[in-house]
């Protein structure tokens, strides 16, 4: 009976046998707990009983993988796509309402200037390896993170870490930056005394809820409940998790292999006896960036990399405005979601840090009103609305690959055609094509984050995201206030200000369609606790509160 479960999956989910590469493992216990289900009389397809399981197997995508292994300082809960890292301890966590609580840390203080963080950590904390967590840890990951060259944490706020006793470590800022309780929140500790960036993301040492107890790359991973874990006991014992392309983790729940896998809007109407339909409430928008301004102003990235920048229709304010009013978000997330979104206005919504500015109720009249003051008119009589001999048509590119922002793109360019502006569209095949027009075009982006920050990178003269062009020292300075404001209340207000000149109303530098709901078949019988707003990308991010998961 020994493996029959995890390679029936894997057989699945690949289409090829990996008995071979599952059975190498034998000793592995994540490997014996989900097996022992079968052998204990349960369902040998679909696993145990639900009543008597307390393991859990997930479907996530492909790119759901760490490639880099399990390791923080690298890629491993951080960069993109942000989650609590399960095998490592944070600092901090934020709960379901964004609202900080503590983990490894018991208290923390800021100075009156915003550079220096002091935490104090608690005591009765030990690895998996039986070594104790000391502030001499948390120092050293952080350190070891500025110094890794491949890293995608986000640290440029950060100038170095000290532990100044085994309870007590300081952080020291290049700048006020409140945002970085959001990066701690996700950030994991590495033990100092045996890491090796070379083998540590196979072969991860932490003191979180779970351990890395098996890593097939390209197939599964199996977590294992860490029984020497310091704070409450995870009601779910083992996790699974198998990497699947969407259509194979269909194929699995309609086979009843997984207990709850990733989907999409377009597969959300299917009926599988079992299972129901989860839909996650999300920050994950789509949207389109409009440069502001004309042709033939080149940008220039990191001193030497020159970009084509400018569009001569979306430079326009009134073209950039009447879109915004011009879209019926609903009816795009009705006929391409299936329903399953919520209107997008801006990158924040439902977040503390929103803004009412940021909205643009559907108002088709209001839009061609606003064309018409800016001096857009159709003199031929062809539906293109035009000014000074130039017509309102420009494209939006995105990526070839993804058939939601491809539907999405095509019902924006069908509601814009009401208005007299032609958008056209053209998907490409890879990123580096898309991130070559990133300054001259509108791309159908995906974003969303558990943090305010990513206002700043979109709208600030100098952030990494600013492929708009646009440059306001109004709002750079409450961007920078927001970021240094040690109150968090007090920097919310100031997010929300700042969003003001770059709304609907002022600037009009995107139109935001939707955030998209994250969809997951789950099986009947399965309890997944409340879930967090996810971030963009469609991963870890459902398991962070695993460990509270259980079976009716």
């Amino acid at each position: 009976m020994k493996r029959k479960i995890i390679a029936a999956i894997c057989t699945l989910a690949l289409g090829v046998s990996l008995l071979a590469g599952c059975g190498n493992k034998e000793e592995s216990s994540g490997e014996t707990q989900a097996t022992m289900q079968t052998e204990n009389g349960g369902d040998q397809e679909s696993g145990t009983d639900a009543q008597e399981k307390d393991t859990v197997i997930v479907a996530m995508g492909p790119t759901s993988e760490p490639s880099a292994g399990f390791n923080p300082c690298i890629n491993w809960g951080c960069g993109e796509h942000c989650h609590e890292p399960l095998i490592q301890s944070t600092l901090l966590r934020t709960n379901t309402d964004m609202e900080f609580e503590n983990d490894l840390a018991t208290d923390y203080q800021v100075s009156e200037d915003g550079l220096t963080w002091t935490f104090t950590i608690r005591e009765d904390v030990t690895f998996t390896d039986g070594e104790p967590l000391t502030a001499s840890d948390v120092a050293f990951t952080f350190n070891t993170a500025l110094d890794t060259a491949n890293s995608e944490a986000d640290l440029s706020m950060l100038e170095s870490v000290e532990a100044t006793d085994d309870r007590t470590v300081v952080f020291h800022l290049t700048k006020p930056y409140n945002a970085f309780l959001y990066t701690l929140a996700v950030f994991g500790i590495v033990p100092e005394h045996c890491y090796d960036a070379r083998t540590y993301g196979e072969q991860p040492v932490g003191s979180g809820r779970y351990i890395l107890k098996q890593w097939d790359r390209g197939q599964q991973v199996i977590l294992e409940a860490n029984p020497d874990y310091y704070g409450e006991t995870p009601k779910m014992k083992t996790v699974i998790v198998l990497f699947m392309e969407e259509d194979a983790a269909l194929a699995a729940v309609k086979a009843g292999q997984v207990d709850i896998a990733y989907t999409s809007a377009v597969y959300s109407e299917e009926q599988v006896e079992g299972y129901g339909l989860l839909a996650c409430k999300s920050v994950d928008s789509r949207g389109i960036s409009l440069p502001t301004k004309p042709s033939g102003n080149p940008v220039t990235v990191e001193g030497d990399m020159v970009y084509e920048g400018g569009n001569d229709v979306t430079s326009d304010l009134a073209i950039r405005q009447a879109m915004s009013y011009g879209l019926d978000r609903q009816a795009m997330i009705d006929n391409v979601l299936n329903g399953y979104g919520q209107v997008a206005y801006s990158v924040s919504d439902n977040m503390p840090w929103s803004s009412e500015d940021m909205k643009a109720p559907y108002d088709v009249e209001k839009a061609k009103t606003i064309l018409a003051d800016g001096g857009w008119e159709d003199s031929d009589g062809d539906g293109v609305l035009e000014k000074d001999g130039l017509a309102a048509s420009f494209t939006v590119y995105y990526p070839a690959s993804d058939s939601t922002r491809q539907a999405l793109t095509a019902e924006f360019s069908n509601q814009m055609s009401r208005i007299g502006i032609e958008v056209l569209y053209e998907g490409l095949g890879s990123w580096d094509e898309l991130y070559l027009k990133m300054y001259s075009d509108p791309i159908t982006w995906g974003w969303g984050s558990n943090s305010p920050v990513e206002n700043y990178q979109l709208y600030h003269t100098d952030g990494a995201c600013n492929y708009t062009g646009y440059s306001s020292e109004e709002t750079d300075a409450l961007l920078d206030a927001a970021l240094a404001a040690t109150d968090m209340e007090e920097s919310y207000a100031l997010w929300q200000q700042a969003q003001k000149a770059v709304g609907p109303q002022g600037e009009a530098l995107w139109v935001w369609f939707a955030n998209v709901d994250h969809l997951y078949f789950v099986r009947d019988g399965l309890q997944v606790a409340e879930q967090k707003l996810h971030p963009h990308g469609h991963g870890w991010s459902v398991v962070n509160n695993v460990d509270e998961w259980s079976w009716q």
